[in-house]
């Protein structure tokens, strides 16, 4: 920079008077940090790999608590405010547990359905009674509500 400008002063002097003053070391010491990285940026872009790696390889659904805990049972011995900080930085986060699905919605007025078993599941042979009932899954996509009939001598789904 000095041959052919005469250093950083001309330049920091020019600045200076449009208002903006920076001091030469601080040309410098920009200069020292982009030539050699600080230990700390290193070891920050190899934990960066390791943590896309867990991530990607647990479904993108471990949060910074189970990657630190992953990655600190592989033998990299890491703070975890680190893994918050540098998963904040990648953009990657933990999958957020959902409220419950409310499937119903009840009627405290309406009439209850009648008990035609009159509570008592067992068969004295097959294929004389069959009850019904569905639920909810959590999938990837989203909830599915699955329904299934039941023998109930056997026990089996219909």
């Amino acid at each position: 920079m000095r041959g052919r400008f005469g250093g950083v002063e001309p330049i920091c002097t020019v600045l200076a008077a449009h208002g903006i003053s920076i001091a030469p070391s601080t040309y410098y010491a920009a200069r020292k940090r982009q030539s050699t990285p600080a230990p700390r940026t290193v070891r920050d872009e190899e934990l960066k790999e390791r943590i896309k790696e867990v991530y990607e390889s647990n479904h993108q659904v471990y949060g910074a608590r189970k990657v630190w805990r992953q990655l600190n049972r592989q033998g990299h011995e890491v703070a975890r405010c680190t893994i918050e900080r540098l998963m904040r930085e990648l953009g990657v986060a933990g999958a957020v547990r959902g409220k419950r699905v409310i499937t119903t919605m009840p009627d405290p007025a309406a009439a209850r359905a009648p008990d035609l078993l009159d509570r008592d599941f067992v068969a004295p042979a097959p294929n004389r009674t069959w009850v019904a009932d569905f639920t909810h899954v959590a999938a990837w996509s989203g909830v599915v509500y699955v329904a299934f009939v039941v023998d109930t001598f056997s026990r089996r789904i219909v």
